[in-house]
């Protein structure tokens, strides 16, 4: 199974000459993420697509001062909700998972090569 991904519209993820385009590593991860999940039959993707457009939508209609504009934050957002609704973990637990994920410090999850 592979998610059905958009190549134009508001779902539509980042491309560069066709291929997907990630500014930081916790996008591709966010990304993986939510493929991993749909292809394990969590969710159906038009929901997340759903959930997705909504995220969006409301970002645009009011911008929160001093938030840029994040593609893959809002991708992350309506990873969230979706697995909040389906019942896979509540809002509260993903809010602590993430909180605890984001205080994480930088290369927490790469080793240090052999030294010889």
């Amino acid at each position: 199974m592979t998610a059905p991904l958009e190549v134009a519209g508001p779902a539509a993820p980042p491309r560069s000459n066709g291929e997907l385009v990630f500014a930081e590593p916790w996008e591709s991860r966010a990304f993986g993420m939510a493929i991993a999940l749909y292809d394990a039959g969590l969710f159906g993707w038009p929901e997340f697509q759903a959930a997705l457009i909504s995220r969006i939508a409301a970002w645009e209609a009011a911008p929160p001062p001093g938030q840029p504009w994040s593609y893959y934050q809002h991708w992350l957002g309506a990873l969230e909700d979706v697995l909040a609704r389906v019942g896979t973990l509540g809002a509260e637990e993903i809010t602590t998972r993430a909180a605890e994920l984001a205080h994480r410090p930088a290369g927490h999850d790469h080793r240090a090569p052999h030294q010889h």
